[in-house]
């Protein structure tokens, strides 16, 4: 059986498990919203921590908390984002809107490491909570794991991305091959060309992203309970990201409005489009190179992913491209997640907006799938991928739309006749112009040389 020890609050006392570090209001929450199982990542309660440290320090500097409490909330602090105690934080994601829950277990834990680690009295709310609220706490946390997980996380990773696809489209680039729009055979175009389109996706996406960085280093703290700052000193809010900015080495600064921080998640809701638009861009690179592989003999069969795991239990020999489906259901998900968002952006009612812990979870899920997605398309997909140039080649030979180079000459009608008759006898378009027009075969392979048309 488990052993309790009794905790107060303000509202009574509770059984708290004896080897639990948090306290009444952890437990209250454990009790009241047994809804998903699911918990805030470790990078979120990071950077709550990481706000009740820089916190304390800027208190002690304005000299609201004694030193040696001040040195014993840093420690516990150091303790926990260390990556110890990650099992104190069990809360569910679908709780108070506010994550009041979640802040105050933040709190109970920090001081209760504080107060064994130096006998002192240590409280969460009149110490470790001091000059702040969860109204602000929590808005600030999302800001800061979001813009800490994009900078060492997903901008390298888009980094790598777009690296890789460079790399392979300067490799591709002696290869021409049928241009494709609505599935349907168009000019020619070089395989490098089509490479070099995805790594621009990319490279937008993570442009787009930096920007979205900038605008997450605006932090509600120092707001407190409404946006009027009230139990918290004159310039807390510049004092505490001056402190934030050198703990983590990002730039951040107190949002123009404190007022919109609390009330609004308008810039979570911004970063989760971009972080759609990133998604779009990966489904699309997943979609043409899986249609690219297909086959390999009743499919298009112009590039062959590598091979990495059998792909069907009852078919042996079968390979499938395993890599872009997964990144595929991974964009697809973090497109789900910005719907979430979106519907949770809307729920600033009045001074405060009350879906914060949804929001923060599917944000940093969305930031954690692109990442590996990223990195695993990079790796183990466009990396390795080889060309089939016979089988481009053969396909570009036969394509009647290479007759459109013939139109300045022979006028779009003549030229769709040659077209129609190349596809029912399934014949080079040269050899069907030379039969139908008046011009001479060497005239004819300058006008349909792909190399010139590319």
């Amino acid at each position: 059986m488990k052993k309790f020890r009794l905790e107060r609050d303000s509202m009574g006392e509770v059984n708290v498990p004896c080897s639990a570090k948090y306290g009444a209001q952890t437990q209250r929450a454990l009790d009241n919203f047994a809804i998903s199982g699911l918990v805030l990542p470790e990078q979120f309660i990071h950077a709550v921590v990481r706000i009740k440290r820089c916190a304390a320090m800027v208190n002690r500097e304005e000299e609201l908390l004694p030193d040696n409490l001040c040195q014993a909330i840093v420690a516990a602090a150091d303790t926990v984002l260390a990556g110890g105690y990650s099992d104190q934080f069990p809360i569910d994601v679908f709780q108070t809107g506010s994550a009041t829950s979640t802040n105050m277990n933040v709190n109970e834990v920090l001081a209760n490491l504080a107060s064994e680690s130096s006998g002192l009295e240590i409280s969460p709310n009149d110490h470790v909570n001091m000059s702040q609220s969860s109204n602000d706490v929590i808005p600030s946390a999302i800001h800061l794991s979001a813009a800490l997980a994009l900078h060492q996380r997903l901008l390298p990773a888009l980094e790598k991305l777009e690296a890789t696809l460079k790399r392979k489209a300067i490799e591709c680039d002696g290869t021409i091959k049928t241009g494709r729009t609505h599935l349907m055979d168009a000019m020619p175009i070089k395989l490098s060309q089509e490479v070099s389109a995805w790594a621009a996706q990319i490279h937008k996406a993570r442009t787009r992203l930096l920007d979205t960085q900038k605008q997450l280093g605006q932090l509600a703290q120092g707001g407190t309970a409404v946006g009027t700052g009230v139990n918290s000193p004159d310039l807390f809010a510049e004092k505490f990201c001056a402190a934030l900015s050198i703990d983590t080495g990002l730039s951040f600064k107190p949002n123009d409005s404190l007022f919109e921080a609390l009330s609004s998640q308008d810039t979570a809701v911004a970063a989760s489009g971009q972080l759609k638009a990133l998604a779009v861009a990966l489904m699309k690179i997943s979609n043409d190179l899986r249609w690219m592989n297909s086959g390999p003999l009743a499919g298009l069969g112009e590039i062959r992913l590598p091979a990495l795991q059998p792909g069907s239990s009852i078919m042996p020999g079968k390979v499938n491209p395993v890599i872009p489906e997964a990144v595929a259901m991974a964009a697809a998900q973090v497109i789900g997640n910005d719907a979430c968002i979106t519907v949770a952006g809307q729920s600033g009612n009045f001074q405060l907006n009350v879906m914060l812990p949804v929001i923060a979870y599917n944000l940093l899920q969305s930031i954690d799938l692109l990442s590996n997605a990223s990195i695993a398309l990079a790796d183990k997909a466009i990396a390795g991928f080889t060309v089939d140039k016979a089988v481009m080649a053969d396909s570009l030979a036969r394509n009647p739309i290479l007759v459109t180079a013939l139109n300045p000459v022979v006028g779009y009608l003549a030229a769709a006749k040659i077209a129609k008759r190349a596809y029912a006898e399934q014949r080079p378009v040269l050899d069907v112009a030379v039969e139908m027009t008046d011009l001479s075969r060497e005239d004819l392979a300058v006008l349909l040389d792909p190399g010139r048309l590319v």
